[in-house]
């Protein structure tokens, strides 16, 4: 299992419309052990374990696996027998082909198309209706899960060319790098799609209908989650500095680990928008968010396994990561 957060931002989407439903937001976090106090701070961040948890119980107390974003509720269920219906395809490009007609079926306000142009496949989401206002949460996600489902069913990382959605960035910036892999994303464009290389519908499904009951289980979960071999720098820093946490590595140490010049990777982490400084940071933050989630586990053991020498330091990063204390972060959940 990979130690990773995301932003509030999220957690606040998932809930936006469920008030309207006649839910209490408040109840749904407690369920969850999500302190219903991190929704009011702009740089909260919770774990992508208690955030999966809370998409799928919103989705089940809701009965709408669109959590109220589509123009009509999606009955839960349907992701399933989506999933049913492409499984037995024989490449990638029959699967997403199916995938995209079977939400054609439903209302939306937007449906997912198939298309190629030139050494391109593209996913575009085609509005329903040219007077529906975009919905920047729906695009988001529907554009997420068929990039991940997609990934699953060849049990590797697609690459995408480039993403684009016709909203501005509601997220930090960060996390749609995490959503969508470290691959480009643009803002304000005028369709919300995936850009893949073409020949990537040419290739075979690996999954079957044995690996799908496992995958039903807790799909939101498995598609934050699934970790493939993924060849970015990125990917390689910070495994490397995860597995010597306690320890932390310096650049220097990582360099000769990888079998490149310093200055090498310090430029290719930069060409992928990041520095080890900010790897090291989120490796810290994301772990200790992890533990704060276990029982039994004291905030002096939390801080050394997430790489500090002293808990005072722990906690005053801590703070500057969530705007909470661990204290009260885990007073929350």
């Amino acid at each position: 299992m990979r130690d990773l957060s995301i932003s509030v931002y999220f957690a606040r989407s998932v809930l936006k419309n469920a008030v309207a439903q006649g839910l209490d937001p408040i109840s749904l976090l407690r369920k969850n052990r999500i302190s219903p106090r991190l929704m009011l701070e702009d740089n909260a961040r919770i774990s992508i374990e208690r955030f999966a948890d809370l998409q799928v119980a919103t989705m089940q107390a809701m009965n709408d696996e669109t959590l109220g974003y589509g123009t009509r509720p999606m009955p839960l269920g349907c992701w399933s027998m989506m999933c049913h219906a492409v499984i037995g395809c024989e490449t990638l490009g029959e699967a997403l082909n199916r995938c995209c007609r079977f939400y054609q079926l439903f209302e939306l306000g937007v449906h997912p198309v198939l298309d190629e142009d030139g050494e391109s496949a593209v996913i575009r989401l085609a509005p329903q209706d040219v007077e529906t206002p975009a919905n920047p949460f729906l695009h988001e996600v529907l554009l997420f899960n068929l990039h991940r489902f997609a990934s699953w069913l060849v049990q590797e990382h697609l690459p995408i060319q480039v993403v684009q959605l016709n909203c501005q960035p509601l997220a930090p910036a960060l996390d749609y790098r995490h959503m969508f892999l470290a691959n480009p994303v643009e803002f304000e464009q005028p369709h919300s799609q995936l850009l893949l290389p073409k020949a990537l519908l040419s290739k075979r499904i690996t999954q079957n209908e044995t690996s799908l009951r496992h995958f039903l289980r807790h799909p939101a979960l498995i598609m934050l989650t699934q970790n493939y071999a993924i060849n970015s720098w990125t990917s390689q820093v910070r495994d490397i500095v995860r597995r010597q946490l306690r320890d932390i590595s310096e650049l220097n140490d990582v360099a000769v680990t990888l079998e490149v010049h310093p200055q090498t990777l310090r430029r290719r982490l930069a060409a992928e928008g990041t520095t080890f400084k900010d790897i090291k940071n989120q490796v810290r933050r994301d772990t200790a968010l992890h533990f704060l989630g276990k029982q039994g586990i004291s905030i002096e053991e939390i801080s050394h396994r997430a790489g500090f020498s002293e808990s005072s330091a722990f906690i005053r990063a801590f703070k500057g990561w969530t705007g909470v204390t661990p204290y009260t972060y885990r007073k929350g959940l």
